[in-house]
């Protein structure tokens, strides 16, 4: 996605240096990727190993003065999220922005990723449903491929803001895949204005809402 494949980390005084993504390094990355011989090399550690790199990713990365640390986790509720939670806690506020689908099974899911976050203190930015419609590229109608409102149905029940809708698109994807400015080269993609509208609202409410 942000064509780093093959790239190094360094060690420096501080720590690791993260890999930077951009000319201005104003986008820095830090990936378990980065530390295989092989991107076919799988990673198969145990739970205090895995714990100890999510550590070493907060402590021992010479991030600099950020605006934004992003944090990317799999779907789950595991000791690895634990672990992220706990090394991040003493460096500020914290917030989880909840992804989910519109069926069933994955807002069930999501349903305990909110649960976990009263658990644990982490309090939610806010939900978005992703893949809610495919719009034709022809005709412009919205199919809803798989199910409708389930994202903005467990906001509610939740008590917490519901963010927006991303519908499919195939221009995302191939976005995505080849590691393009997605606002850049596809500025007339229906998932656009979708994921526009999400990013402010997550701008302007993230630093209300977490402070």
């Amino acid at each position: 996605m942000l064509r780093a494949q093959g790239r190094a980390v360094h060690q420096c005084d501080s720590g690791w240096v993260p890999v930077f993504v951009d000319q201005e390094q104003s986008i820095s990355l830090m990936s378990v990727g980065f530390l295989l011989e092989s991107p076919d090399e799988a990673v198969v550690w145990r739970g205090p190993k895995k714990n100890a790199l999510i550590k070493q990713f907060v402590s021992d990365v010479a991030w600099g003065q950020l605006d934004y640390l992003v944090v990317d986790t799999p779907p789950g509720t595991s000791d690895e999220h634990m672990a992220a939670v706990e090394a991040l806690r003493p460096y500020g506020p914290l917030g989880a922005l909840v992804v989910t689908t519109p069926q069933a099974v994955s807002v069930g899911d999501v349903r305990r990723e909110l649960t976990f976050c009263r658990k644990t203190g982490l309090q939610v930015v806010g939900v978005v449903e992703n893949m809610s419609g495919f719009v034709c590229p022809h005709c412009t109608e919205c199919t809803n491929v798989f199910s409708q409102g389930g994202g903005a149905e467990l906001a509610r029940l939740a008590g917490v803001p519901f963010l927006g809708s991303v519908p499919l698109d195939p221009e995302l994807t191939r976005s995505l895949e080849e590691g393009r400015d997605f606002i850049r080269d596809f500025p007339q993609s229906p998932a656009f204005p979708a994921l526009s509208s999400i990013a402010q609202k997550v701008l302007s409410e993230a630093p209300a809402r977490l402070s």
